[in-house]
């Protein structure tokens, strides 16, 4: 069985943080912990537990192999409150993703108790997302697709069982979003091709099976020309300085189009 886009990352990022020492695992795993809340959710910089942040502290947790016991039954608990309220695309995903962590780490169902038809009900909402252009939204209020949000919506529908077909218009979408330089825009009325949303483009024309080898190719030498002396990546090219996010999403899109048989040339 094919592995879906989280899980490889997953499994990617997993193997290595294996490779870290263990004073650097340690101190990075008791920040994290120190920071989960009573609710057994994460906060950002301020407020109430958020399920943005929450699920990034399980995927850290996860890979570094301290998502267990007592703190994942109180992060359970935290993302069964959260089952009943509205959220975003971005909070759907962290909370189906969360749920999914806890699951393979630790035999733990956060979902249990929900609804039998709650991941057909979460495709429907999510259809309901989809614009005339043939992207998906961020909000039912938003006019028109985004890369990103597509993307999005392709990994969720992929976790929870109802996979969009590789012949679905949302691959088309992303197609009409790639530029000349061979980055593709965030959304149609962007100025410019950036880092971020190239390497969403890719997620979602690999998870599609629509990533033709000459759409990588040009893909992965827009993301190469982003780096910069210091080693990091731009967001796009207007952009002085390189950013963690940017350099994050342009090594993994690098990796992934090599793994497919990119031949990445740096110049």
């Amino acid at each position: 069985m094919r592995l879906g886009y989280l899980d490889r990352l997953t499994l990617q990022l997993t193997a290595g943080s294996a490779l870290l020492p263990h004073s650097f695992v340690e101190r990075h795993s008791n920040f994290i912990l120190e920071r989960q809340r009573e609710d057994g959710g994460w906060a950002g910089r301020e407020g109430e537990s958020d399920l943005y942040y929450t699920s990034f502290a399980l995927r850290s947790l996860a890979i570094l192999g301290y998502l267990e016991g007592d703190i994942a039954i109180r992060s359970a608990s935290f993302l069964q409150q959260q089952m009943q309220a509205q959220h975003t695309i971005v909070d759907i995903l962290s909370l189906v993703y969360g749920g999914r962590l806890i699951q393979a780490a630790c035999n733990l169902d956060p979902f249990e108790g929900s609804s039998i038809e709650w991941e057909s009900r979460l495709a429907t909402l999510l259809d309901s997302l989809r614009r005339k252009d043939g992207g998906f939204s961020k909000s039912l209020q938003g006019q028109a697709g985004s890369t990103y949000q597509t993307f999005l919506v392709a990994i969720c529908r992929e976790l929870i069982g109802c996979p969009l077909p590789s012949d679905d218009v949302a691959a088309d979408f992303i197609l009409a979003q790639r530029q000349p330089d061979g980055g593709f825009l965030e959304v149609r009325v962007a100025k410019r091709s950036g880092t971020n949303p190239t390497a969403a483009a890719i997620g979602a024309l690999a998870t599609l099976d629509r990533l033709s080898p000459s759409v990588a190719e040009s893909a992965s030498n827009f993301l190469i020309d982003r780096q910069m002396e210091v080693g990091g990546f731009a967001a796009n090219t207007r952009m002085p300085l390189p950013d963690l996010l940017s350099t994050f999403t342009g090594c993994l899109s690098l990796h992934d189009l090599r793994s497919r048989g990119v031949r990445l040339v740096v110049a």
